[in-house]
């Protein structure tokens, strides 16, 4: 792919991200704003994508934009009594939106004053091992995986409770 179809296809995934979370972040509806997560995160694979790591892309779809999603909709949809709770006051946070302008400015000047003094990052020697990847992930991380699913469906059935509740 050439640079300019590249840089293209960069900036149009670049705007669709931070585009999808201001939008998730100003939507007053809970149900558009889990969809627009959704987007966020199949924007970023796309993003990971153009930067050949293909197997983060496929993580980031799966994990992120499939389970995640998927569950907060879920949880969304089961712990919603009436259409009413699904719209959320909006009320714009203009003491956050200076910290974040603020937070901003400060990451910005670290940046410049110190990214001169930072060494210059090194390539591997050679390319990572995929299988040995998955073996470490099968052997020394399947119990906090587990884990993990464990709360989640701890959360789920939680939501299925919480949503039983007087039958209203």
């Amino acid at each position: 792919m050439s640079e300019t179809v590249s840089g293209v296809v960069f900036l149009a995934f670049a705007f669709a991200t931070i585009g999808g979370a201001v939008m998730m972040l100003a939507t007053r509806n809970v149900v558009h704003a889990a969809f627009w997560l959704l987007e966020v995160m199949l924007a970023t694979a796309g993003l990971y994508l153009l930067l050949s790591a293909e197997f983060l892309a496929l993580v980031q779809v799966l994990v992120y934009a499939g389970s995640v999603a998927v569950l907060v909709l879920f949880t969304i949809m089961l712990t919603l009594r009436r259409r009413e709770d699904a719209i959320r006051p909006y009320e714009p946070g203009w003491a956050a939106a200076i910290l974040a302008t603020l937070f901003g400015a400060a990451v910005l000047f670290a940046v410049e004053r110190f990214a001169s003094q930072l060494p210059p990052g090194t390539m591997p020697a050679s390319v990572p091992d995929l299988a040995l990847f998955g073996q470490t992930l099968f052997t020394a991380w399947a119990v906090p995986f587990e884990i993990a699913s464990l709360v989640l469906l701890v959360a789920l059935v939680g939501a299925v409770w919480w949503s039983g509740g007087d039958g209203s």
